[in-house]
């Protein structure tokens, strides 16, 4: 019950700040916005592919892989 009272009061907090906002700062909220979209999953699709999904089938070889590369990473 206080966990949900605490979490009303945060997103309350948020509403009331994003509603008293002038016209420029929610434009400049929605670029950032944007941008972060962009980085995050445009940029990921294209640029960062699972490297790890296409070498190996399944989680074992995956662990092993990983585990080798931080206890013995060539020099």
């Amino acid at each position: 019950m206080k966990l949900l009272l605490t979490l009303k009061k945060i997103g309350m907090f948020y509403y009331e700040g994003f509603a008293g906002q002038k016209s420029w700062s929610r434009q400049v909220w929605l670029i950032i916005i944007l941008k972060l979209f962009i980085m995050f999953f445009v940029l990921k699709l294209f640029f960062f592919p699972n490297f790890l999904k296409t070498k190996y089938t399944n989680d074992k070889d995956r662990g092993d892989y990983v585990i080798e590369q931080l206890t013995n990473p060539k020099k």
